[in-house]
């Protein structure tokens, strides 16, 4: 006979505790929570195992606000939308634009903060960026193919500043960032400004987070949007959209026509 506990314990967890007629979620009994930590404290609180201080949870949730949407271009919420007229359910839907997200779309977020980390531990931001522009590869988190400014960089930098003046937050990814923007900026006519995912980067290196989890937050966070998205086709009604209107037709490239002798 295997011991109960041996068997108890295989997925014995710090995240939760239910009983019947209890959830504890990190120790704190769910009933206190309700109505009395927003969302984003909440995450915190699962990831991290104790609340955050104010200035922590405004600074996640902002992060998490920047980041929801970028329109039906991206290919995470085109794929959803698409998803969501074929008749597989609103949560197929949501997964199949989440399951996207990867090292290209949706991983530039976690790519930057190792590269904040390389300039926090000592290594100079134009050195950096000489290595990348020697193997033709973009710096991850700067740069923005639709705005020549994102406009979520300014105010999510704010935050940070003014937090790290308070000392809230150390500002080491925060300068760290800083630099490398003026690196990628020196000798051009034209600056390279942080993105998204440099700003919500810096927030979340700020905050202690792993690279590893500031890619699950931008997860989190985007998935509001592919939800909506999502939901907005449901309603619309509209059966088995594909990537282009109706009337056209895929390019081809292939072999001319050619029969059989």
């Amino acid at each position: 006979m295997i011991a109960e506990r041996a068997i108890t314990d295989w997925w014995s967890t710090a995240v939760s505790e239910i009983h019947p007629g209890e959830i504890r979620l990190r120790g704190y009994p769910v009933e206190e929570l309700i109505g009395r930590v927003t969302f984003a404290e909440q995450i915190w609180l699962m990831l991290r195992g104790d609340l955050p201080t104010p200035v922590q949870g405004r600074l996640l949730e902002a992060a998490l606000v920047a980041a929801v949407d970028h329109g039906p271009q991206a290919p995470s919420i085109a794929a959803a939308r698409m998803a969501a007229t074929c008749g597989v359910g609103l949560n197929s839907a949501v997964a199949t634009g989440v399951g996207l997200l990867g090292d290209v779309h949706g991983g530039a977020g976690q790519q930057c903060m190792e590269v904040l980390r390389r300039v926090v531990d000592g290594e100079e931001a134009p050195a950096i960026v000489a290595e990348y522009r020697a193997h033709r590869a973009y710096i991850p988190g700067f740069g923005h193919r639709f705005h020549p400014r994102d406009p979520r960089r300014d105010p999510l930098l704010h935050l940070v500043r003014t937090a790290a003046d308070a000392g809230e937050v150390p500002g080491d990814a925060l300068r760290a960032g800083l630099e490398l923007e003026a690196a990628l900026a020196d000798g051009r006519d034209r600056p390279v400004p942080m993105n998204i995912d440099g700003a919500t980067a810096i927030i979340y290196a700020e905050l202690g987070f792993p690279a590893q989890l500031g890619r699950g937050l931008f997860v989190l966070s985007r998935s509001v949007g592919i939800l909506a998205h999502a939901w907005e086709e449901t309603e619309g009604g509209a059966r088995i959209k594909g990537p282009i209107p109706r009337p056209l037709l895929a390019g081809y490239h292939g072999t001319p026509e050619r029969h059989l002798e």
